[in-house]
């Protein structure tokens, strides 16, 4: 099959849909790779990775004119014109934005949003809901680090003691989990609370 991976265009967006690790897989499972140049420039990803691994480095067209599309967030209208009618996209689509859906219908493509897989084992390698807020825990504990105005953890100097932060989370899914781990790693003090009843 053949496959794109174009570049993403969404304001601050710097993730890429393929690795070069995932495109050596695809590649060895015999399908052609076409990866718009500079796709993964902002992921830390040069095009020379993407061809040491025997990916095609094209244009928007290129990646675009593919079978299947592989995005990250879903494609911009004037990305939608480059499209082939009846081609196929995977990325994380927003399937509750109707108008995007509708768009989508539109251009005559079948598309997969990936955040409306079923969270089970069974599809566990396409859980991009949990990955996402595996980082958005982490991130935001690092965020709210270098708002915060004195130290986390505990210090004890010669001129005295400062005590530890005390951090509340609430909600304790999989981002709030990651943001328990994390405080906990810079040495603060950890409350949680959640809601649900299975959590307690």
């Amino acid at each position: 099959m053949l496959i794109g991976v174009p570049l993403e265009t969404a304001a601050g967006e710097t993730r890429v849909a393929v690795t070069p690790e995932t495109a050596k897989k695809l590649k060895a499972q015999g399908h052609t790779l076409r990866i718009q140049s500079g796709a993964g420039v902002n992921a830390s990803v040069t095009d020379e990775a993407y061809s040491a691994v025997g990916a095609e480095i094209t244009d928007a067209a290129g990646a675009f004119g593919c079978d299947l599309v592989l995005k990250v967030r879903s494609p911009l209208d004037s990305e939608l014109q480059l499209m082939k009618t009846s081609a196929n996209l995977v990325g994380m689509l927003n399937p509750f934005d109707r108008d995007g859906l509708h768009r989508l219908a539109g251009a005559g493509l079948t598309s997969f949003a990936l955040e409306a897989a079923p969270r089970t084992t069974r599809a566990q390698s396409m859980d991009v809901l949990s990955s996402q807020a595996n980082i958005a825990g982490y991130k935001a504990v690092l965020m709210a680090a270098d708002k915060y105005q004195r130290f986390l953890p505990m210090l004890m100097t010669a001129a005295g003691t400062v005590k530890a932060a005390r951090i509340v989370i609430l909600g304790v899914g999989v981002a709030g989990l990651q943001a328990i781990a994390t405080a906990k790693r810079l040495g603060a003090v950890i409350e949680a609370s959640d809601v649900r009843p299975s959590v307690k």
